[in-house]
């Protein structure tokens, strides 16, 4: 690569602009001693939701077990008719679905790993692979209604859905609002087939730019199911686990509070 210029979106790897021999304009980040497989999930995740009529995804131009390289997406300010555009293409790119809730091959949540191990519906595969792996970061009685909400998933998790085809990290700053009124995914390290809602409820964990604008579209391209709204706190029960792992804080009280909350209904 040639010039390359640190710029922002490297919480945990370091990231940069440049070009290559050709002039090609490239995104790059590494990652010294990165997990086994670190990059390499961010690739098929990033080559798994390419669709054409989802959101667009930056072509992956080369990854080592260091590092990886992208096609560099100019950025702009976060605008309506792109936020109406998301929100259809994200529904399309749910609908492709998926096998099987989970995945082949297991992921990367920020830096943790993520079991993918697939499973027949639902409520086993997020009690067994999302909830159920992250409890050892909350204290025992924060865990136990964690708990509880896993032995009842089956009751309080809605309508069966087909498994739908996920980012699996889809919070605010995994959303690249470009100059071609598009909003590319980006990280996609945690990609697999899983519960539709759960990407919706990232997306308004840490609150994304129109994110009303977002849903509405969605929503009217593929209708969610009844009472969704009542199950947003379920389904961010899993990235305040993710986050009480890696950040500890006040996520741990958080999830249980919500938990809580859930059983209560």
């Amino acid at each position: 690569m040639l010039d390359p210029r640190p710029v922002g979106g490297g919480d945990i790897c370091s990231a940069f602009s440049a070009h290559t021999a050709d002039g090609r304009s490239v995104f790059a980040k590494t990652l010294a001693s990165a997990p086994v497989g670190f990059f390499a999930a961010e690739v098929r995740g990033l080559r798994w939701l390419a669709s054409p009529d989802g959101p667009p995804v930056p072509e992956v131009v080369g990854h080592a077990d260091d590092g990886i390289v992208l096609d560099w997406v100019e950025s702009a300010q976060p605008s309506l008719p792109a936020a109406r555009e998301f929100g259809r293409r994200l529904a399309a790119m749910h609908m492709v679905g998926a096998d099987r809730f989970g995945a082949a091959d297991d992921g990367y949540i920020g830096s943790l790993p993520l079991p993918n191990a697939p499973a027949d519906d639902w409520p086993a595969f997020y009690a067994t692979q999302r909830l159920g792996p992250f409890l050892t970061a909350l204290t025992t009685a924060q865990r136990e209604p964690v708990e509880q909400v896993c032995r009842r998933l089956a009751s309080l998790a809605g309508p069966s859905e087909p498994p739908a085809r996920l980012h699996g990290d889809l919070w605010s700053g995994n959303l690249l609002w470009a100059a071609d009124a598009r909003v590319w995914l980006v990280d996609a390290a945690a990609a697999h087939g899983g519960h539709r809602e759960s990407d919706l409820a990232m997306l308004a964990l840490f609150g994304a730019p129109h994110l009303s604008q977002i849903l509405a579209s969605y929503d009217e391209t593929w209708p969610l199911s009844p009472g969704w709204q009542q199950r947003v706190g379920l389904h961010q029960l899993h990235p305040l686990l993710v986050h009480a792992t890696l950040f500890g804080g006040g996520y741990g009280d958080r999830a249980a509070a919500i938990a809580r909350s859930l059983l209560e209904r």
